[in-house]
């Protein structure tokens, strides 16, 4: 089937980062300036939260990978399946990350940790709730820490 999803931008990146290498995104704090659609009231009651997830739009991606390839360009690393890494070049280029929340302000939110560039277009903005979080141990292969 083949459907049209009526998806929009509800905010945009703002921050120092033109190109994501290496870790440098962890220590960076961006902001989340909603569009004005939007007011504050929208963001209400989301500094009760410590940490946020963010679904983002890999607006940059030029390149949409379907099968196997190697994490972060690699060849070190064994190919996998587009499905078991978090790269940019995927079907729809969604990303999502979990970030930590600095702070809110009228439109806008700061946050630490957000693996996207400048301009990104935010698609959504969920608070993170212990109970939906796996209490379980996260299991990874290795190559996750090269």
């Amino acid at each position: 089937m083949n459907q049209t999803l009526p998806i929009k931008p509800i905010a945009f990146v703002k921050n120092n980062l033109e190109e994501i290498k290496g870790d440098l995104w962890k220590n960076t704090v961006s902001k989340i300036v909603l569009t004005a659609e939007f007011t504050s009231e929208s963001l209400e009651g989301i500094e009760d939260f410590s940490h946020l997830q963010i679904v983002f739009y890999f607006h940059k991606s030029k390149t949409t990978v379907t099968g196997k390839t190697y994490p972060r360009r690699n060849t070190d690393i064994p190919k996998v399946g587009i499905f078991a890494m978090r790269k940019p070049d995927r079907p729809n280029h969604i990303g999502i990350t979990i970030v930590k929340l600095v702070k809110a302000h009228g439109n806008t939110i700061e946050v630490l940790g957000l693996d996207a560039i400048n301009e990104t277009p935010i698609l959504d903005i969920k608070p993170v709730v212990n109970r939906i979080v796996p209490q379980e141990k996260i299991t990874q292969p290795d190559w996750i820490d090269l």
